[in-house]
């Protein structure tokens, strides 16, 4: 019997090959198209903006003015009882909006009576809106009016612990940092002399003295940098120079927009206790310029 041909194929089907055939564990992108895609780009991660330090929301501080002149406390009661006190309502602010961030250093620009002052003081404490809200993260260090918290009966000296008090600072820590104060304000000798007979200028130098001889996170800033004479002028812009490279976050007042573009990188304006502009300080200042009609010369 003829053996039979091992190489004669048998009925069994041959599973077929293909050039084209991916592994299993390769991506199933390339599995679907034979084709290796193309690298994804990576999504830039966006940049992480600084906590807002300060938000005031639809801000509105109204007053009464009296139209009649009351002389006397009894006419004032004889009216009040005849109810014959007529007031006239006056908004300083309305619906002001606005965020600050930290390490923001923003310029108030406005003519006199536009509110600029008024929302320093709701910022700062002082004074209570009528409508809307403040909220602060950090400790502030209002410089409003230079001096106006002293008793014009106490001495300089005395008056470094009064002010000081009412700043918040304790009592120990005006004793270690009370020869700090004297030597700054120059005042040398007139620290012992009683304030009342201070001129304007003095009163400054001590208030200003004493508000910045800590570092506060928020620093308010009403028209501070033109206290005190050349000298001191100099001397004070050069200390809140330094306080603003350290990152406080700035809220300042000024008449002057070339005094803004030199320490704020932003600014809003105020006309009539309405925010009508705001953004960086360079097309602020351009836009106040261009509203009040003058070019700053300051």
């Amino acid at each position: 019997m003829e053996e039979i041909n091992k190489d004669i194929p048998t009925d069994e089907p041959v599973a077929e090959t293909s050039v084209n055939t991916v592994p299993a564990d390769v991506n199933p992108d390339i599995q679907a198209t034979g084709e290796v895609p193309a690298p994804k780009k990576k999504k830039k991660k966006k940049k992480k903006l600084p906590p807002k330090v300060i938000v005031v929301e639809n801000l509105g501080v109204r007053f009464r003015i009296q139209e009649q002149k009351v002389d006397s406390l009894k006419e004032y009661f004889v009216r009040l009882v005849k109810r014959k006190l007529n007031y006239k309502e006056f908004w300083a602010l309305r619906e002001v909006n606005l965020s600050i961030r930290k390490g923001d250093r923003v310029g108030i620009l406005g003519l006199n009576g536009a509110g600029k002052s008024t929302l320093l003081k709701c910022i700062a404490g002082v004074l209570k809106p009528t409508e809307g809200s403040v909220t602060v993260k950090g400790n502030i260090v209002p410089l409003l009016e230079l001096g106006a918290g002293f008793d014009k009966d106490y001495t300089g000296a005395e008056n470094i612990f009064f002010y000081g008090s009412m700043l918040g600072y304790s009592k120990a820590f005006i004793k270690e940092r009370f020869n700090e104060i004297v030597e700054f304000s120059e005042l040398g000798s007139f620290i012992n002399v009683p304030v009342k007979n201070y001129s304007s200028g003095m009163k400054a130098r001590l208030g200003f003295s004493i508000a910045t001889i800590v570092e506060p996170e928020i620093l308010i800033l009403d028209e501070v940098l033109s206290v005190g004479d050349a000298k001191f002028r100099k001397k004070s812009a050069k200390k809140l120079t330094k306080m603003m490279k350290k990152g406080v976050t700035v809220l300042f007042v000024s008449h002057s927009s070339s005094q803004v573009l030199e320490n704020c990188n932003k600014a809003i304006i105020l006309e009539h206790g309405h925010v009508i502009a705001s953004g960086k300080a360079e097309k602020i200042c351009a836009q106040y310029e261009e509203m009040i009609g003058v070019k700053d010369t300051d």
